[in-house]
């Protein structure tokens, strides 16, 4: 039975956002937990009166203080180039292959401190623990891998259902399987789909049952962008090719509101593909359905 798309829409869903999604704090106290006993050795210049000579002397007697370096200005980098009126330098930050070496070292790491601003967080006790701040810190940057693990979510969200389906990994399902992967181990001619082996498509799911080849693609958008469209535009051209591939077939699992903004785009693939399906479409069942 053909389904209606105006009402599948409405049956898109705001967030897939697990508890983990927001900030990964496993990852953020292990970060730090590597480079504590460095930041340690730093907080005694906390509050110093002679921070540029006292530095120097820590520098001298404790060089790996320079990897701590590039996170306290949230960068994560361990060469860092600086240009001003004086000139450019790179500042490298990986003690072990450019250990200190001369005067002229010194002097330009102190300048290094006083121009970023970091002898002055140090001495004027703006803060009261470099360990703290660098937790902080890293919070922050691991906020910016929001992206890349909601680009995740859906990928697990359907593994579960696959799995939930009574498939197993490695045996009936295989993640992130290239064209000429599926070629080789199913003797399928996937050259209608790799424009004759010029593409390096990748599925992020491969399921095989007794009577076909399911090649997966997963995707959640929460807000619109001209991305949208582009990936109708090519999941369409791909369900069109996989038509003429004997005993394979393509299989879409997508959602979120930002398909509300590139309907028509998404409207133009419903129409001409049968195995397109949302997250509502999953707890229904589909699978079971789909994956015979």
């Amino acid at each position: 039975m053909k389904r209606n798309f105006d009402e599948w829409l409405l049956t898109f869903t705001h967030s897939i956002a697990n508890y983990k999604y927001y900030i990964d704090f496993e990852k953020v106290h292990r970060n730090v937990d590597l480079i504590k006993v460095e930041l340690n050795i730093l907080n005694s210049l906390i509050g110093s009166k002679n921070i540029e000579e006292d530095f120097e002397k820590l520098l001298r007697k404790y060089p790996e203080i320079l990897k701590c370096i590039p996170l306290l200005l949230a960068v994560r980098a361990n060469e860092i180039y600086c240009q001003d009126e004086n000139g450019g330098y790179l500042f490298k930050f990986d003690f072990a292959k450019y250990p200190p070496n001369s005067h002229v070292y010194y002097e330009k790491y102190k300048y290094f401190m006083r121009e970023t601003g970091l002898f002055d967080l140090l001495q004027n006790h703006i803060i009261n623990n470099l360990v703290d701040y660098a937790t902080g810190v890293e919070t922050g940057l691991d906020s910016n891998g929001r992206k890349n693990r909601g680009g995740h979510l859906m990928e697990d969200v359907v593994e579960r259902f696959i799995q939930k389906a009574g498939f197993k990994k490695n045996e009936t399902y295989f993640k992130e399987m290239y064209l000429q992967q599926i070629e080789e181990k199913w003797k399928l001619d996937m050259s209608f789909i790799s424009n004759k082996n010029q593409s390096t498509k990748r599925f992020d799911f491969v399921i095989k049952t007794d009577n076909c080849i399911y090649g997966i693609e997963t995707n959640f958008y929460a807000s619109g962008g001209s991305k949208l469209n582009e990936t109708a535009r090519s999941y369409k051209m791909i369900a069109e090719e996989a038509k003429n591939v004997v005993g394979f077939e393509f299989v879409w699992f997508t959602d979120g509101m930002g398909w509300i903004s590139a309907r028509n785009n998404l409207k133009e693939t419903f129409d001409i593909m049968d195995n397109i399906y949302n997250i509502a479409d999953m707890e229904s069942g589909i699978m079971q359905e789909v994956f015979k």
